[in-house]
């Protein structure tokens, strides 16, 4: 398999995402965005709550574009499954990128189909040459449909998989070289997949596809625990953005140099001040990478 789009832009008809910090969209901040959105640069929707035909939640979204970068993440396609893409599915995706000319598109590697059922949950992979092939056949069709080139996120990760016969980053690396798509960096999942599977997040980054990333991710984990009372890091998109991570995102940039860079917070949201905050963190750490980049020039 060759890349199948290597001349698209990574999105037609709308300006690229700023250097600059965003957050992931919750309708109860939309007033406070409105009105004074701080160190928040750009906004970051997930697709599938925007796939209706109108009413408030697409009027909210077209007057924040208007002020806005915003970047769609795909939750439903499940890109790593074995059957089929869901066609409808993405037609409507294809529906709400045309609509809304967002600054780029991402989904997940993961699967959440079997046959006609959906799973709420991002299901991992095995890495292998099958598994390669028809996640790249899934990216090829997607981006063939969107007309624009995608983002691949990495995985945050609980178990490994005894059949697999690449390491994750060296797995992605291939899927970059066969399908074209670029990288979402999600610095949190790093850090999760390399405590829960006892592996160094440094190596990790150095073997990463790091100059495809076009854009990063923070949010929250949780602690749990597994079998035998180990800790278990869960990626829970519900608390603050841990000083672990937060280091880990300035080794990432280190390599990267600066690359608009998102706070999620999905569960237990809270005020919009909050946020803004994490927002203004990620800010200074962009200015950061930005100086040092300098220097090295």
């Amino acid at each position: 398999m060759t890349a199948s789009l290597p001349d698209l832009p990574l999105s037609p008809d709308a300006a690229p995402l700023p250097l600059a910090a965003g957050i992931g969209y919750k309708p109860q901040h939309f007033e406070a965005l409105m009105k004074d959105a701080g160190a928040v640069s750009w906004l970051e929707i997930h697709a599938e709550n925007y796939m209706g035909d109108g009413g408030r939640p697409l009027a909210q979204l077209r007057a924040l574009a208007e002020r806005f970068a915003i970047s769609v993440h795909g939750v439903g396609l499940s890109i790593g499954g074995q059957t089929p893409l869901d066609t409808a599915h993405l037609a409507r995706l294809a529906r709400l990128c045309d609509h809304i000319k967002p600054a780029s598109f991402s989904e997940h590697l993961a699967w959440s189909t079997h046959g006609a059922e959906f799973m709420n949950d991002l299901l991992p992979l095995p890495y292998t040459a099958q598994t390669l092939a028809h996640v790249c056949d899934h990216i090829d069709q997607v981006q063939n449909a969107l007309g624009r080139q995608m983002l691949l996120e990495n995985p945050s990760s609980y178990l490994a998989f005894a059949q697999s016969t690449y390491a994750e980053p060296e797995f992605l690396c291939e899927v970059v070289r066969r399908s074209g798509c670029a990288m979402l960096l999600d610095v949190n999942n790093v850090f999760v997949s390399a405590q829960n599977l006892d592996l160094d997040p440094i190596a990790y980054l150095d073997a990463y596809p790091i100059e495809n990333v076009q854009e990063i991710h923070l949010g929250g984990h949780d602690e749990d625990f597994g079998e035998g009372g180990k800790p278990l890091l869960i990626d829970s998109h519900g608390a603050p953005v841990a000083d672990p991570v937060w280091a880990l995102l300035d080794e990432a940039l280190q390599r990267s140099g600066p690359r608009p860079t998102l706070v999620e917070w999905d569960n237990d949201v809270p005020e919009f001040k909050v946020l803004e905050a994490e927002a203004q963190r990620a800010a200074a750490a962009l200015r950061a990478a930005s100086h040092i980049e300098a220097r090295r020039a």
